[in-house]
């Protein structure tokens, strides 16, 4: 019994992995077939649309849903994903360059390093608010910045999930090409989504007390 139980973790173990391979596929090649600059955001907003049907135990087959998700998505992916891809890319140049300024310019460096990690954890609830409520664009970013101030706790915690898979795709690019990008946003699609019920669970309460 003890072995059949092991064996049933480990299957279930691969078969996450081998889930987060493909997301991670779809999400990269979706990206390049939309020019980068275009498609980045469509597909982020298809592979949450996907992780989030995962997470509630949904059955489909990954590519055509991923197609589909991408085509619908595809306005309002760009709105969404683009400003926050071009946002980040600033950031990190500005930390690379006063980074080479040395210890004269420390003070931007870390100004930069901290708006990069506010723009991370905003981002990690966006992305999951944008797939899970019916909400329009415009109320996205001022609902996710409302709740990252809210929950600190979940905004350490989805912070620290996203540094320890940085760490490792640093360690193992390889295995971070394949799999950093679908691990991520299928981490941080479940941990959001109990975050989202949580804290309606506790309005509630306080509207019936």
């Amino acid at each position: 019994m003890r072995g059949t139980g092991w064996s049933i973790k480990l299957y279930d173990v691969a078969d996450e992995v081998i889930w987060a391979v493909r997301l991670n596929c779809l999400w990269l090649g979706f990206t390049l077939i939309g020019g980068v600059a275009l498609g980045i955001g469509p597909a982020t907003l298809a592979a949450y649309s996907l992780a989030r049907r995962r997470s509630f135990g949904e059955s489909f087959h990954i590519f055509p849903a991923f197609q589909q998700a991408f085509r619908r998505e595809f306005r309002r992916g760009t709105l969404v994903g683009l400003p926050a891809v071009v946002a980040a890319v600033l950031l990190v140049g500005n930390y690379l360059y006063f980074a080479s300024l040395g210890a004269s310019a420390s003070l931007p460096r870390l100004a930069s390093l901290g708006a990069l990690a506010v723009l991370g954890v905003i981002s990690a609830y966006l992305l999951p608010m944008a797939v899970h409520f019916d909400l329009r664009t415009r109320e996205l970013l001022p609902k996710a910045s409302l709740i990252a101030l809210a929950r600190p706790a979940s905004s350490a915690v989805l912070l620290f999930v996203a540094l320890c898979i940085g760490y490792v795709s640093a360690k193992f690019p390889v295995l971070g090409i394949l799999l950093a990008g679908g691990a991520w946003i299928q981490l941080n699609t479940w941990l959001c989504l109990r975050f989202f019920a949580e804290n309606e669970a506790r309005l509630h309460l306080k509207g019936t007390s």
